[in-house]
């Protein structure tokens, strides 16, 4: 077994969406003959984008897993979205991976998102090789796209090969390490040539910036380098792993993955310079580490939750240690559960397979029906227990209110939506108390819209989305002292509360404070909780607006009872009575919830953005510019940012990025204020 884990792969194709990492996925599978047909995108035929809703855009809404043989060696890749609204749960599928193919397209070269993914490789450790997708397309240019890759994410190059030609003139690769040129024929297989003439400059000139670079990595490569002015076949190629492995060097490829041009050399790539399970470097746990060895006790992450419509709900998991084998007894720590795994099966995009051997370190496996397993779960032996420390999610940035087409429906809807809930850890469906709102959270429109079609689709729930309503708040800005009295008389024991209070505005975020400052007994010590229990549900009912009041202190200083006709209830209704009073002699305002949103945009559309984020009532905190990508730091109303991914991406071409989280409540302008009070009132009568 260790033999043909050393030669095994487990990949992942990282990248922004449109640079074709499916269909560099799709060439793969058909250069390993995993597939007869070159799968295409805009035929909706690709192996592994396989939902209706990823057909209907042209794009992956979710990761897609295959395994293949290339050269006896068997790989497991796995394709991520690279979407913003999909890209949630990418630390996840980071974790499951020993490396990673991190793709961008020849035409746009680098953008912010690039910045942002392969962020995610590095904090990863994950060592990887960057292909440069589509030379055969309009506008591309290699130099260009390299030159961006360089300068955006500050890595040290090792260009392994060069496309001879580009557009509808791309025709080959020269290997720039053999100093060999490579022509494309049929079904991309390759025929050797010699280097073209305008091209032997360049090639001799980045050659020799590579091999400098792979000598910097180790000192007696070094040594060797500066006596002998050259370095052996032998010595640059170990030189160049050690380098990659170490996060030192990344490797540069080049292909048209449409065209089926350049997959076998990046197959090869892929297994002479991407790590082997075995490389792994040691799991960190909860408690402990362990090594990736078939040696160690069995233990898997589980990263990934699929419902497919024949198998149902698929577990997808990575082996971490030791082996898996089909219908073996497991333990879930996190959960207490044992776990019985049944048949493992192996993906080829919605095609599972059972897997006949033993399933060791690396492997990519998914077991049916688990019981108590979720995303993030570990799965291991039940007398060794290992729980791998899982990586951290993006909060979500958008939420929508979710409602039924039908009336009576709600509770399908809620049941449809909380299925998804299991396959997408970014998705979050939570109960909004004070607004009534069920409210359905993600990592932008997209992103929802999808899971809501989704629902539609496959559990037939009418879904309507709607905004949010904005979790306003009250406060109140003076100071004044009331009564609140109420006495019921209706034969027999009446009620009777008396309470004076003094109400006064506290600082911003203090929350609200009660002070008994009664004297004398003239109210008994049993009732004086029931004038604090009425002021809190007076608050949180609102005076204004219906929203609750916050940030004040209220002092009770005087009353009076009855010996016979006081009670909890009375004095309950008195504090309530005399807080409303109070507020509305305090100058009652109406607060809004304010945001810290953070851009990432090319440096082109800052002026774009920061003007845009003025008309939303924004307040610019500070921006950053670092090779070409500027961040905006901005407070901005909630009102105003809740439809902001849009608005974002058609200002920025789709390039621009944004997080967003709550800040703090600021005083709600006037004219905003009494619309928003208008729209209660009317609410209230209708």
């Amino acid at each position: 077994m260790l033999d043909k884990l050393a030669k095994q792969r487990t990949y992942a194709l990282v990248g922004h969406g449109g640079t074709g990492k499916t269909s560099a996925a799709e060439m793969i599978l058909y250069q390993s003959k995993a597939v007869k047909r070159l799968g295409k995108i805009d035929e909706g035929t690709t192996t592994l984008d396989f939902e209706p809703e990823e057909i209907k855009r042209r794009g992956s809404i979710q990761p897609g897993f295959a395994v293949y043989t290339w050269e006896k060696n068997r790989h497991f890749l796995v394709d991520t979205p690279g979407d913003n609204n999909f890209i949630g749960d990418i630390s996840y599928l980071l974790a499951a991976v020993d490396g990673a193919v991190f793709v961008i397209d020849a035409v746009d070269g680098a953008k912010p998102l690039t910045k942002k993914l392969w962020s995610e490789v590095q904090e990863a450790g994950l060592p990887a090789l960057i292909l440069v997708n589509k030379i055969d397309r309009e506008r591309a240019d290699f130099k260009m796209a390299y030159d961006s890759l360089v300068n955006m994410l500050s890595i040290k190059p090792v260009p392994l090969y060069l496309p001879v030609g580009a557009e509808s003139d791309f025709k080959g690769l020269v290997d720039v390490l053999e100093q060999k040129a490579y022509f494309f024929a049929d079904e991309g297989s390759l025929t050797s040539g010699d280097i073209p003439e305008d091209m032997q400059d360049d090639v001799a000139e980045m050659r020799e910036a590579a091999i400098e670079n792979i000598a910097e990595v180790d000192e007696q490569l070094m040594e060797k380098y500066l006596e002998e002015g050259h370095l052996e076949t032998e010595d640059i190629y170990q030189g160049l792993r050690k380098g990659i492995l170490a996060k030192e060097l990344v490797p540069i490829c080049a292909c048209s993955a449409l065209e089926n041009k350049g997959g076998s050399k990046l197959l090869e790539a892929v297994q002479n310079f991407l790590p082997s399970p075995l490389e792994h470097p040691e799991w960190q746990g909860e408690e402990g580490a362990r090594s990736s060895s078939p040696d160690e006790p069995a233990s898997a992450f589980v990263f990934k939750t699929i419902t497919d419509p024949f198998t149902g709900q698929l577990s997808v998991m990575r082996v971490l240690s030791g082996v898996l084998t089909s219908d073996m007894q497991v333990t879930n720590p996190l959960k207490d559960e044992k776990e019985k795994l049944g048949q493992l099966l192996l993906f080829e995009g919605k095609k599972q397979s059972p897997f006949k051997e033993e399933a060791g370190p690396g492997s990519i496996v998914a077991a049916a029906k688990l019981k108590n397993t979720s995303t993030g779960d570990t799965l291991c032996s039940e007398k060794e227990p290992f729980v791998l420390k899982t990586p951290k999610l993006p909060p979500c940035i958008l939420s929508y209110a979710l409602g039924a087409q039908e009336k009576g429906e709600e509770d399908k809807v809620f049941a449809a939506v909380n299925k998804l809930l299991d396959e997408d850890i970014n998705l979050q469906l939570t109960r909004n108390e004070e607004t009534k709102d069920m409210l359905l959270s993600g990592m932008g429109q997209l992103h929802i819209e999808m899971a809501v079609e989704k629902a539609k689709r496959r559990y037939k729930a009418g879904v309507v989305l709607k905004t949010p309503k904005i979790p306003y708040r009250e406060t109140i800005k003076g100071r004044s002292e009331v009564q609140g009295r109420y006495k019921k008389q209706t034969g027999g024991r009446g009620q009777f509360g008396d309470c004076w209070i003094r109400l006064e505005p506290k600082s911003r975020g203090e929350g609200y404070e009660f002070e008994d400052a009664i004297v004398g007994g003239v109210i008994p010590r049993q009732y004086i909780p029931a004038v604090d229990k009425g002021i809190q549900e007076a608050a949180a009912k609102g005076v204004l607006a219906g929203y609750p009041v916050v940030d004040f202190k209220v002092t009770l200083y005087d009353g009076s009872y009855h010996s016979v006709d006081s009670s909890e209830m009375a004095f309950k209704i008195a504090g309530s009575m005399a807080f409303k009073k109070a507020v509305e002699k305090c100058q009652p305002v109406l607060l809004e919830p304010i945001m810290v949103v953070t851009v990432f945009v090319p440096d082109e559309y800052m002026g774009d953005v920061i003007g845009d984020l003025s008309s939303k009532r924004g307040r610019v905190l500070g921006s950053e510019s670092e090779k070409g990508v500027t961040s905006v730091r901005a407070n901005v109303p909630m009102a105003e940012i809740l439809q902001y991914a849009q608005d974002l991406r058609s200002m920025t071409g789709g390039q621009g990025t944004f997080t967003m989280e709550f800040d703090h409540y600021e005083e709600c302008p006037a004219q905003i204020a009494e619309k928003v009070i208008a729209e209660s009132v009317q609410d209230k009568e209708d």
